[in-house]
């Protein structure tokens, strides 16, 4: 079979001899089709069970003709609004329209409606009034229950009610959605496919379905936050593939959702066999006129080497996602797919990224969990390292030796985030070394967020003790293999739990680093997160206990301006929140101030901001700037959309 890409239109069915085809899907990317995009695995994973697929990208939802291009597919449409949930791509974490979109030909923004896969699928059912509609991907996939909506500061109905799909695939979905087009395609009627584990589906009957939980009304959620948040932490505690049960949510007029347990991990053998398929690595000819897609740049050259993860970050909506039981691809597969790399014409000897969601976890967190599932009510590495808990980094070690030595291969670099509290758990430093020595852009990424251990605690974050640990290792390292490299701490303001005096603490921490942030992530609550959870209902529905929220603009830009203290800007923020903790002791002109005092800041802000409190060292100078990393899972923002992660592999990333 020649490699090409997907029908995209009905010359292109012409030429491959297709008069109808299975099915459609309908994307909010542009079509790109890499292994990184959720679209093009799911697309290609069908071709090879013998389906035909084709591709609407980024539909005109204002026009019902544009759902029609391709014609009314035989057993139905896939709809998937895109990498990203399109509401984190189109706003701010204060609710600005963004003015770039990544996943769009020539970046330009406005290309997809907000809650996409709501409207496209609204879209097709207009048009189509029988025919099934399948709708998956990261933003269905974290609404399929009753939800908190941040943009519309709601909670919302289960996607799948508002979108009127007849069923809602979460999660990765190779598995399911290769099942649901088997059930089709023996002609079962949609509305009788409610076995298909990692589907959600919707019902009037449940006397056919047993050993269930039933969860809270969508009306008793919507009407208390407690019950909201209990409601939450059941759906988070059934999230494993081995220990889930079937959960129901019931609705108005005798409506039930039902979800039924998550897919299976998927195997080596089958991971291998999902990123061997023939991509294209690259996006379609048709975006050459507009310069292309801007979110191939990161991905291009990038190897994914793992799925899921055992960090437990609340903030990271992974669990929810890809779950917890971490899935790897062999040694043999990353390699091929590198050296087919090294032959494209615009490879110049860099492969930017070998991991996942956490780049070294290449191997579940224990023996145990693969027999009989994950905790559900402990986390691996948080608050401490579990005593059952595998610690290595051979196998990650051995696979990134293998790629240093290919022809072609210049360098190779670590981008998606390492955890390093397992870093420092394991005994043998060999990794470590060579991680610094040979994987490092000159800056190495880690992620403390914070330096509080409340919210640390909050975060699902190591104590700041742990974090400190690590860069003492770092640096005695770094120093003995004389590089000078440079670590970059990501930050985050604003994360429930913390308080002014947080964040004043923090911004102490930022000071005796001598080192400028240039961006800080601020708290960003989406959908399906632990975090959003705590910002919504003032509760952590891991304990029931009360968490402080800081949700109002204003103390939120406080806490932002600490950290960034020293950018002129923002000295009234700063003047103002350390009056307001009686702080005056770090307004004047002694090394531990933040900001001298605002009769002597006149006309020269920027001196006094950037005054001799910088040391080289660690974390580079004030002129060093920093470079933004691609998040390993939604619900990690940066300050601008292109620097996001290009895929949920997983976020954006998602950031650890």
């Amino acid at each position: 079979m020649v490699r090409d890409f997907l029908p995209v239109s009905r010359a292109d069915m012409e030429k491959r001899g297709i008069k109808q085809l299975d099915f459609v899907f309908v994307i909010g990317d542009a079509y790109v089709d890499h292994s990184s995009f959720g679209h093009a695995i799911i697309s290609r994973v069908l071709e090879a069970h013998g389906y035909s697929v084709g591709i609407i990208s980024q539909p005109d939802w204002r026009d019902d003709k544009s759902i029609t291009v391709l014609g009314e597919p035989r057993l139905g449409f896939l709809v998937m609004s895109g990498n990203m949930d399109s509401m984190v791509n189109h706003y701010t974490v204060s609710r600005k329209r963004r003015s770039t979109d990544a996943y769009t030909p020539g970046g330009v923004m406005g290309k997809r409606p907000d809650y996409a896969a709501v409207v496209y699928c609204n879209l097709i059912r207009r048009t189509y009034k029988k025919i099934p509609i399948i709708v998956g991907g990261i933003e269905a996939s974290l609404r399929r229950l009753a939800h908190y909506d941040y943009w519309s500061n709601k909670v919302k109905h289960s996607l799948l009610l508002d979108s009127g799909a007849d069923l809602l695939l979460y999660g990765m979905g190779e598995r399911s959605v290769v099942e649901t087009a088997d059930a089709l395609a023996s002609g079962i009627d949609i509305k009788d496919i409610t076995y298909i584990r990692g589907s959600v589906y919707k019902t009037r009957d449940l006397s056919s379905i047993y050993d269930y939980v039933m969860l809270p009304s969508y009306d008793e959620v919507k009407e208390d936050k407690e019950t909201y948040a209990r409601s939450f932490f059941t759906q988070y505690t059934n999230t494993d593939a081995i220990i889930a049960k079937t959960l129901v949510e019931p609705y108005p007029n005798g409506i039930y959702v039902v979800q039924n347990p998550p897919s299976a991990p998927l195997s080596t053998q089958e991971m291998d066999d999902v990123y061997d398929l023939p991509y294209m690595r690259t996006y379609h000819p048709m975006y050459e006129k507009d310069g292309g897609v801007p979110a191939i740049k990161e991905i291009k050259f990038s190897l994914t080497s793992n799925r899921g993860c055992f960090g437990g970050c609340s903030f990271c909506a992974l669990t929810f996602h890809q779950g917890r039981t971490v899935q790897v691809r062999s040694h043999e597969s990353i390699i091929d797919e590198a050296v087919e790399m090294t032959k494209d014409p615009e490879f110049k000897g860099y492969i930017h990224d070998v991991g996942g969601p956490t780049a070294n976890f290449r191997q579940p967190s224990c023996k145990k969990q693969l027999e009989k599932g994950v905790c559900p009510t402990r986390q691996c590495l948080f608050p401490k390292p579990c005593g059952n808990l595998d610690v290595s980094h051979k196998d990650y070690l051995e696979l990134l030796r293998k790629l240093r030595k290919l022809p072609g291969v210049k360098k190779v670099f670590i981008r998606s985030g390492i955890r390093f509290d397992y870093l420092i758990a394991d005994k043998d430093d060999t990794f470590f070394r060579e991680m610094v020595k040979y994987h490092i852009s000159g800056q190495l990424r880690v992620a403390p967020e914070h330096v509080s251990d409340n919210v640390l605690r909050l975060l699902g974050k190591p104590s700041n003790a742990v974090y400190q640990e690590f860069i003492r290792k770092y640096e005695k390292i770094d120093k003995q293999l004389g590089l000078n490299q440079y670590v970059v701490p990501y930050l985050m303001s604003s994360h429930p739990g913390s308080t002014l005096k947080d964040a004043i603490q923090l911004a102490e921490s930022v000071r005796d680093m001598g080192y400028m942030p240039e961006q800080v992530q601020d708290f960003y609550p989406t959908p399906s997160t632990i975090s959003t959870c705590m910002y919504y209902t003032g509760y952590d529905p891991r304990t029931m206990e009360k968490v402080y929220v800081p949700d109002s603009p204003h103390e939120k830009a406080m806490q932002r301006a600490l950290i960034q203290y020293r950018n002129p800007d923002n000295y009234d923020l700063v003047y103002e929140a350390l009056k307001s903790q009686g702080r005056d002791d770090l307004i004047g002109f002694g090394p531990k101030c933040l900001i001298k005092p605002r009769k002597m800041a006149g006309n020269s802000k920027t001196k006094n901001q950037t005054r001799g409190t910088e040391k080289p060292g660690l974390y580079g100078d004030k002129r060093r700037k920093t470079q933004a990393v691609k998040p390993e899972v939604q619900g990690r923002e940066k300050s601008c959309a292109p620097k996001k992660k290009k895929t949920i592999r997983n976020t954006h990333k998602p950031k650890k």
